[in-house]
């Protein structure tokens, strides 16, 4: 499948995690809820260990893991963070500043490089997560910085595109040292087990919670999973930016989940600088 129609698809299905997600939180808390999200999903991935070739694993496919493994619970927790404690149209946003770090760290780590339309492209976007506050903007053109900086689920979101802008990096590195759907099928089921002490701890111990809203958790998970498999297909495929600038097009499913399902407001004004994002993504992605 084409790698554009994929990054769409887990677009889509990450914005859906993220609304099944912030309507779970209304009754528990967001460290079952970050464990829901590869603990349920998990199942799913296993399922396809049957129906693909197992791959000879060297030792650099345990060494990513392992760097992979603390990253992806500290990012995991975070995100839930980020979208319980603020509106989804303000936080999923700020998930495209990743590609801007992934000037960097994509070069870093894989040595891919980005051209003057993906610079152009990436500037687009930063300007359209400065509009997203641009509501507060008549009080001082600063004012919307000094927003993002009381918005503590920004602030959260931010430190993610960070981390993912890394992790996404090093999944492309464990799948160049494996393949795509046995990454999935492993790796997620070895992080749910990784993070589900951390769950008991902060829980006391407690398990019941795991299973009083078994039907959404079990649709969140499925739907991670679909995400989980587009995404892994897509970084195969081509340069990892140009995956996760299409990616981030869930900021608008994201902002409409926002508007439907939540009432959220400002919807607007946030929803200009959403569109703003998604001309630079298109840049980054078409030249």
């Amino acid at each position: 499948m084409n790698w554009f129609i994929l990054s769409l698809l887990c677009a889509f299905f990450s914005a859906s995690a993220d609304a099944l997600s912030k309507k779970s939180l209304v009754k528990s808390n967001e460290y079952l809820v970050a464990w829901v999200h590869v603990g349920f999903a998990a199942p799913f991935l296993l399922l396809l260990l049957p129906f693909i070739e197992i791959p000879r694993l060297d030792v650099n496919f345990f060494i990513v893991v392992i760097i992979l493994l603390p990253l992806e619970i500290i990012a995991l927790i975070l995100y839930t963070k980020a979208i319980k404690l603020s509106p989804l149209s303000i936080t999923l946003p700020f998930l495209a500043l990743s590609p801007v770090f992934m000037i960097f760290t994509s070069n870093l780590i894989l040595g891919e490089r980005l051209d003057k339309f993906g610079i152009i492209g990436i500037l687009l976007t930063a300007v359209g997560a400065y509009l997203l506050n641009i509501n507060t903007a008549r009080q001082g053109i600063l004012e919307p910085f000094k927003a993002i900086r009381r918005e503590r689920g920004s602030l959260y979101m931010i430190i993610v595109a960070f981390i993912y802008s890394i992790t996404s990096n090093l999944g492309k590195m464990a799948i160049l040292h494996s393949s795509p759907l046995f990454f999935a099928a492993v790796y997620f089921p070895v992080l749910s087990a990784i993070l589900f002490p951390v769950l008991m701890w902060k829980n006391h111990g407690e398990v019941k919670q795991l299973f009083s809203r078994f039907t959404l958790f079990s649709l969140i998970g499925l739907v991670v999973a679909f995400a989980v498999i587009t995404h892994l297909l897509a970084i195969s495929i081509i340069e990892v930016p140009y995956v996760i600038s299409v990616k981030r097009t869930s900021l608008l499913f994201g902002i409409m989940y926002g508007a439907i399902w939540f009432k959220e407001t400002n919807i607007k004004e946030r929803f200009i600088g959403g569109i703003i994002m998604i001309i630079g993504i298109s840049i980054i992605t078409l030249f």
